[in-house]
């Protein structure tokens, strides 16, 4: 404030001498409007919040903002002459406002400078194993980036060059450092500027468009990290500049489901929900996320101690001021009794059944363990739940139900059919939904690829040409979520999960991603275990409907079940040897009903 009031007053006195060419400035409407060029000046200057900037960071809104505080000055001084002699100096006061332009914005600037060379100063006293960085994104959040890189405390990357598909930044400097070329130039860029990290800085881009340019980041040497989500960096939970890895979650090369929060608000708040494998990874997901919508009381079921106890203490830790009653129950779903009298006893408005054996190989040794507990337990838990009036009733399903060739693929079609026909006798509304592979569920292929890649490789892979579509855990257990909210009773849910994701990709995605080459690590191909397809199927083709109910999700049709083979299987199923039990079970899900039945005249 004392520097811009002496600015003030050697400006408007400058002015008077350069327009009257006279020493003699100190006259009296000069006076009059320098006292009043001082106080409009600092009164604007309140207004504006002038003295509130950090001008080290000055840009075109600072020199906007001092326009506006100089020229409202000028106009008060000027009214003031006006008021007091009758005329205005129009000279004088253009005069004095270019000085004072030029002072109070120069005075500024000059501080920003000076900052700007300590700043530059002090990173060329950079490590000299400070690594060579590449940022690709010269917007706002790559500009932010390299001004941290460059003024932070953190000297281990000094970025030397940017990347930006836009052609208007094409050759320019930001901060010293070129746009050097768009994306398609990475790898070449990469050698010419001997990069060795990569910082993707760009928090808008699309989960397809990140891949395409983690693909070609791939082809360098580089390592390569994004920076953190937009919703962290806003919330204050991260700086931009705490760069994270890319994650295999980041590669799916689509966007993730949303939810409809009102439509599941409606249905879920304020209810009781009963949550069979509510221990599990899909089934513990489902409950934090069911947790956020506040309902009543949240019934936890399953069969392990252990992980029933981690999530029931972790949901009361996490909600314990959301007024949830959480309950822990521990049942097995094959015994029919405790079932109903566990329903009886909570009377939940909305089930979710994630409980179920999904291990294709151990089911496939093991198929009556498979009937037991995906299809006895599926219509022990449906038929207690249409008994004590459940409104709604979801089921997790998976893709490996679509033209099963597995055990487990089996019998889970199976219990899609239980529901389906347990949905046309009942006032509950029963359906199911069907996810692709989870990323990192228990069982899943990527805890399997870590692991092999800690020990040092190789990573096995059945086959070079097999596919699997793949989806997150918090992603699979909005679907569930959601499909309760579009239930109408009967339907089978289906996610648009984008392009099918090749096996072998996803393994050397991982490799890299754990800082190895695939020639260090390796990749074994195993060959195709029993039951395995090289690809999933979401829906068959009898059960397609084009339209989509929701933004990114399908509803399959539904047909006439065979309940009687279905019948026929569960009086049988214990009298069969595992190759006989294995054919009824493909019999009855691929809808070969005939021949399902023929073998019960072979069944003594």
């Amino acid at each position: 404030m004392l520097l811009d009031s002496f600015i003030v007053l050697t400006a408007i006195f400058a002015g008077s001498f350069l327009v009257n060419a006279s020493f003699n400035v100190f006259t009296h409407p000069v006076i009059i409007s320098s006292v009043a060029l001082l106080l409009s000046h600092h009164l604007f200057a309140f207004v504006y919040h002038l003295y509130k900037k950090a001008w080290e960071y000055a840009s075109v809104e600072e020199i906007i903002l001092i326009t506006k505080v100089v020229t409202f000055s000028m106009v008060a001084a000027a009214t003031v002459q006006l008021v007091l002699s009758g005329n205005i100096q129009y000279r004088l006061l253009l005069v004095t406002w270019l000085l004072h332009m030029l002072l109070i914005g120069g005075s500024r600037f000059c501080w920003r400078m000076i900052r700007a060379a300590h700043d530059k100063q002090e990173t060329q006293s950079e490590p000299d194993n400070a690594k060579r960085t590449l940022i690709i994104g010269a917007g706002a959040a790559g500009t932010m980036v390299a001004r941290q890189l460059l003024s932070g405390p953190n000297k281990a990357l000094k970025p030397v060059a940017f990347i930006d598909d836009n052609l208007n930044k094409l050759g320019l400097d930001i901060m010293g450092i070129p746009v050097a070329g768009g994306t398609t130039d990475i790898v070449e860029l990469a050698e010419r500027f001997q990069i060795e990290h990569i910082v993707i800085a760009i928090p808008s881009l699309s989960k397809n468009r990140l891949k395409t340019i983690y693909d070609e980041c791939t082809k360098t040497s580089a390592k390569t990290q994004t920076i953190p989500m937009l919703e962290d960096i806003a919330s204050g939970k991260v700086a931009v500049s705490q760069f994270r890895d890319i994650q295999v979650e980041d590669l799916l090369g689509r966007e993730a489901v949303q939810l409809d929060l009102d439509r599941i608000s409606d249905y879920v708040t304020g209810k009781v929900v009963l949550v069979t494998g509510a221990g599990g990874s899909i089934g513990s997901e489902v409950c934090r996320q069911i947790s956020r919508f506040r309902p009543k009381k949240l019934v936890l079921l399953g069969h392990g101690e252990n992980s029933i106890y981690t999530i029931e203490i972790e949901l009361k830790a996490k909600f314990r001021d959301s007024g949830i009653q959480f309950y822990t129950e521990i049942a097995d779903l094959q015994d029919e009794s405790k079932i109903i009298s566990l329903m009886e006893l909570h009377r939940p408005d909305v089930v979710y059944h994630a409980a179920a054996h999904k291990h294709v190989p151990l089911m496939q040794r093991n198929p009556e363990e498979a009937v037991k507990n995906n299809i006895i337990g599926t219509m022990n838990v449906a038929q207690a739940a249409s008994l004590v009036g459940v409104g709604t009733f979801v089921m997790i399903s998976t893709d490996k139900a679509v033209n099963p060739t597995s055990v487990m693929g089996s019998t889970k079609r199976i219990a899609e059919m239980i529901i389906q026909h347990q949905d046309r006798f009942s006032s509950t509304k029963f359906v199911a939904v069907r996810f692709g592979n989870v990323l990192g569920s228990r069982g899943s292929v990527i805890p399997l690829f870590r692991k092999q890649i800690e020990q040092g490789g190789p990573v096995t892979v059945t086959h070079p040409d097999m596919v699997r579509y793949f989806m997150t855990i918090p992603e699979a257990s909005r679907l569930v979520i959601q499909a309760g909210a579009l239930a109408r009773g009967g339907e089978i849910f289906v996610l648009d999960m984008g392009e099918p994701v090749k096996i072998v990709d996803l393994a050397k995605n991982l490799i890299r991603m754990s800082g190895y080459t695939t020639e260090e690590i390796g990749i074994e191909f195993t060959g195709m275990r029993p039951g395995e397809k090289l690809y999933e199927e979401l829906l068959r083709d009898t059960e397609v409907h084009e339209m989509q109910v929701y933004p990114k999700i399908y509803v399959g049709k539904s047909y006439e079940v065979n309940f009687e083979s279905i019948n026929h299987l569960l009086k049988v199923y214990d009298s069969l040897s595992i190759e006989e039990l294995r054919s009824m079970l493909l019999d009855i899900a691929n809808n070969r009903f005939e021949m399902a039945l023929l073998k019960k005249a072979t069944v003594v």
